[in-house]
């Protein structure tokens, strides 16, 4: 079966079907917001489809123009926008962001910043809204604290690979709940926990500002000994520690400190040194910030093999496939 002849994703839950393009640009905008809508060129007809699902702080939809269309709705401002190109693709401009979508490439355009695209002619996309207020409390409950600057993702997220491949996976299934009848999102707990698990999933499968902060995030009030383990050793990372001088630094014994690491964090003091320090790794990583085993080195990791392996089982994929994704050529290192 083609593409083509296979049912269309959301099929029971249409909106509409036209070919006008003003009826087409009113339909769309009364889900999501006023924006311009028009056609370039003329070598395939304008024909437009809308499904949606909507949810309680996120709504699935798909969308297809036949025709290479010019969409322009400024700064979203209610809610962010995940779209999962089916076929087709377009090109990008998100505030000073410019970058190209596909099969293989999602566009996450934020809100808060004006966007332009151009759908190619025929293209097809899953697209998922997800209200604003309700991505940056999800945000504030991961940090532990208020969230107060927008969250801003950047560039095309990756769907080959890793978190991006999950998160594809993810949407696709819900999509393909709801074309079975059991439709996943609505009132009730387990729809929040799906709308959570998606939103979760793209604050982890994505580049965005608050990557940094995630990592310091924290559940509940830390004991003083904590707070004082957990200062020294993210103060000393570059370097080799031992159990006694974190524990004396923090004015406890070895014993208290590795049985409050266990309480509070769940894993030893020196876990919790090595996996600031693969966050660090992995922060470089993204941003290109030098060859694998440069930034292995920088954070204390001379054992490349070990790394590789502790790095892929935390983050999906491994250190040369981060550099890969991140656009820099010395991924080869």
């Amino acid at each position: 079966m083609t593409l083509a002849e296979a049912p269309l994703p959301l099929g029971g839950h249409a909106l509409f079907q036209s070919t006008d393009l003003d009826e087409a640009r009113e339909r769309v905008a009364a889900v999501f917001c006023p924006h311009r809508l028009d056609t370039i060129g003329r070598h395939a007809p304008f024909g437009a489809r809308h499904h949606h699902l909507a949810g309680t702080g996120l709504s699935l939809n798909y969308i297809e123009y036949g025709a290479k269309t010019l969409i322009a709705p400024g700064a979203l401002e209610r809610f962010y926008l995940l779209q999962i190109p089916l076929a087709g693709g377009a090109a990008i401009a998100n505030g000073e962001d410019r970058y190209a979508s596909d099969p293989q490439a999602a566009a996450v355009l934020n809100p808060h910043r004006p966007t332009t695209m151009i759908w190619e002619a025929g293209t097809r996309q899953i697209l998922v809204q997800i209200d604003r207020r309700a991505l940056m409390e999800h945000l504030s409950a991961q940090l532990g604290t208020p969230a107060e600057a927008p969250l801003t993702f950047s560039g095309a997220l990756d769907l080959s690979r890793g978190a991006g491949a999950a998160l594809r996976r993810l949407v696709l299934f819900l999509v393909a709940e709801a074309d079975a009848g059991r439709a996943p999102l609505g009132a009730g707990l387990m729809a929040r926990q799906v709308e959570s698990l998606v939103m979760a999933g793209l604050i982890e499968a994505h580049r965005h500002d608050y990557a940094g902060r995630l990592g310091r995030a924290v559940a509940a009030p830390r004991p003083r000994h904590l707070r004082l383990a957990e200062n020294f050793i993210e103060a000393h990372l570059t370097r080799t520690l031992t159990l006694d001088e974190v524990a004396e630094a923090a004015g406890i014994s070895p014993r208290g400190l590795q049985m409050a690491f266990r309480a509070h964090r769940g894993k030893t003091p020196l876990e919790f040194w090595r996996d600031l320090r693969l966050k660090r790794a992995h922060q470089d990583l993204m941003a290109g910030q030098g060859s694998v085993t440069e930034v292995a080195l920088r954070w204390g990791f001379a054992h490349f093999g070990r790394f590789a392996e502790t790095y892929r089982r935390t983050y999906g994929l491994s250190p040369r496939d981060t550099l890969r994704a991140a656009g820099n050529p010395s991924y080869q290192d």
